[in-house]
């Protein structure tokens, strides 16, 4: 069975508009769970303008399904010029001291949107491999988030990573315009099956959706997806509770 991990970034954006505790990060990944989530996402950015270190030591401490931290492992400590808010401690310092069950390693900028692209191991492999090793020996699993590039998954796995997370976004688009969705598609089929072929388990997440996700969750291999703006403003429509139980159905649950 395919896990649903749910991203509460897009929670933490609504509470930091204002200077407020409300919606309460941790009151909603309990609804989470109570609705049936298989796990948590944070993505804690250094300008820490959605979920904030705090969020991070919260979650840690009342979790009850696995916990996914997601980031960039070479952005260093940031000081906060915000009052009440901690200063960010870097992303490897962070990951250490909490010692989620999954760290996701993503080579976003600090300018981004979002993430928007995977790693290129070409260049960074030597520098990722060490810290793939460091995390594992403090009993983490590692993901590495991936485009969906034959060449590049074969250098993750030789990094030593437990799992890559394919970056889905090229697919979303295509599902959404109509535009090269068969060609697209096989891509990630073809990336599933690499990593297979790589002993690497597969994670997959970005854009996708309750009309996109009955698709994707047919390649084999699928372990789990990670899905947080989409799931967000679903929840604003249809309430959180069956928002996690339509996206359950997506991913082939009863």
């Amino acid at each position: 069975m395919i896990a649903l991990s749910v991203n509460l970034n897009k929670i933490a954006l609504i509470r930091n508009s204002r200077d407020t505790t409300n919606p309460d990060i941790v009151l909603h990944a309990q609804m989470c769970i109570d609705a049936g989530a298989d796990g948590i996402t944070v993505h804690p950015r250094p300008d820490q303008r959605h979920i904030r270190v705090r969020d991070c030591f919260d979650l840690a401490a009342m979790l009850t399904v696995e916990f996914n931290i997601e980031g960039n492992p070479f952005t260093g400590a940031r000081r906060s010029d915000r009052a009440g808010v901690d200063d960010y401690p870097g992303f490897m310092a962070l990951v250490k001291e909490i010692r989620p069950a999954q760290c996701t390693l993503v080579p976003d900028g600090d300018g981004q949107l979002t993430s928007d692209h995977g790693f290129d191991l070409r260049r960074d492999g030597e520098r990722v491999a060490p810290l793939v090793q460091e995390l594992q020996a403090l009993g983490i699993r590692t993901s590495l988030f991936m485009d969906p590039d034959p060449e590049q998954i074969r250098l993750a796995a030789q990094t030593g990573t437990d799992r890559i997370e394919l970056y889905t976004e090229s697919y979303a688009r295509a599902f959404s315009q109509h535009n090269d969705l068969e060609q697209v598609f096989q891509r990630f089929v073809r990336a599933a099956e690499v990593a297979a072929e790589e002993g690497l388990g597969l994670n997959a997440g970005h854009d996708l959706d309750l009309n996109n996700l009955p698709r994707f969750a047919t390649i084999a291999g699928l372990l789990e997806v990670s899905i947080g703006h989409a799931l967000t403003v679903d929840a604003l429509r249809m309430g959180m509770a069956a928002t996690i139980a339509a996206y359950q159905r997506a991913l082939g649950k009863p």
